[in-house]
C-alpha cells in the first residue's frame, strides 16, 4: 500500500497566497514561494498551488509566480487555476510543475481531458472538483443521492472559482472522467473549505468508491484528527490542508506523527 501524502495548497490571488472560509472573505496569508520551501523542509509530500480566480477573470495562469514556486522545491508541485487549452499545459509544465489540475475548461469541454492525456500522460493530470451539497428528501433520477448525518444530498459541480453552479452531478462526472484518462481527483467540499470543521466524508468515500482513482480530500481540515478520519473513514489517498499550516496551528511534520502513531502509513522525515 502507497504511503498517504499531505499536501499544503496555495490558494493564490494577485501573487499571494490567501485563505477564506467557503471561497469567501479571502486574507492574505504569505508569499507562495516562501511558504512552499517551509512545508517541503517540514516533510510534504506534494504541493498544490491554485490560482483562484485566473477562470473567472478569463486569464491564464500567472507564470512567473508558479515558476518561482516551483524553482523553490524538488517535490511533486501541482498547478491548477485558468488553464483553458493544452498550450496552457504546455508551458505550465516547462515551467517545472509536475502536474496539472484542470476544473472549469474540462467541465466546458471534456474532450480537454482525453487529448491531454493522450499528450502529456494521465500521471501528470488531475481534474479538480467543487462540490457543493444539494439536499433532497428523495432519490433524483440523474443524481448520486448519499444518506449523511445532515440528511440525503447529492453534490453539485461548480466552475469558476466556485462561483458558477453547473447543475452537473460531482458523482457523475468524477465517473466521466477516469473514463476520459484522468490520473487523478482533486474534489473539494464548498461546504466545509476554510471552516475548520472537518472534512466532508461522505463527498470523498463516494468518489473513492465510484471511481477507483487516486483522491485527494480538500476542504475543511482543522486539526490531525480530520486527516486522519479522511485517510481512513474516506479512504483518500491524500489530504489537502491549508489554513492549519498557513496559521502556524500545526506542522506538517506533526501532522504526519499524529497519522503515524495511529497506524497510517505515511512517509516521515
Amino acid at each position: 500500500m502507497l504511503p498517504k501524502r499531505i499536501i499544503p495548497c496555495l490558494d493564490v490571488k494577485d501573487g499571494k497566497v490567501v485563505k477564506g472560509v467557503r471561497f469567501k472573505n479571502l486574507k492574505i496569508e504569505g508569499d507562495p514561494a516562501k511558504l512552499a520551501a517551509i512545508y517541503e523542509e517540514q516533510g510534504a509530500d506534494e504541493l498544490v498551488f491554485l490560482d483562484i480566480t485566473a477562470s473567472y477573470e478569463k486569464r491564464g495562469t500567472m507564470l512567473d509566480v508558479a515558476k518561482r514556486t516551483a524553482d523553490m522545491v524538488s517535490i511533486p508541485f501541482t498547478v491548477g487555476g485558468g488553464i483553458r487549452n493544452l498550450t496552457d499545459i504546455e508551458n505550465l509544465l516547462n515551467c517545472g510543475v509536475d502536474k496539472v489540475s484542470i476544473n472549469t475548461a474540462a467541465v466546458r469541454d471534456p474532450t480537454l481531458i482525453e487529448r491531454a492525456v493522450e499528450t502529456f500522460g494521465n500521471e501528470r493530470i488531475v481534474v479538480a472538483i467543487d462540490a457543493k451539497r444539494v439536499y433532497v428528501e428523495t432519490s433524483v433520477s440523474d443524481k448520486v443521492v448519499v444518506d449523511t448525518s445532515q440528511g440525503r444530498c447529492w453534490w453539485e459541480a461548480y466552475i469558476e472559482g466556485g462561483r458558477k453552479p453547473t447543475r452537473l452531478d460531482a458523482i457523475s462526472w468524477a465517473m466521466r472522467v477516469k473514463e476520459l484518462g484522468a490520473g487523478e481527483l482533486l474534489p473539494t467540499s464548498m461546504d466545509y473549505d476554510g471552516t475548520q470543521d472537518g472534512y466532508d466524508i461522505p463527498l470523498t468515500k463516494t468518489i473513492r468508491e465510484k471511481t477507483d482513482l487516486p483522491v485527494i480530500a480538500s476542504g475543511g481540515a482543522g486539526n490531525p484528527e480530520h486527516i486522519f478520519k479522511v485517510l481512513t473513514e474516506g479512504k483518500a489517498d491524500a489530504a489537502l490542508a491549508a489554513s492549519i499550516f498557513h496559521r502556524s496551528q500545526y506542522s506538517v511534520g506533526e501532522v504526519k506523527r499524529y497519522l503515524a502513531e495511529r497506524g497510517v502509513s505515511v512517509r516521515l522525515v
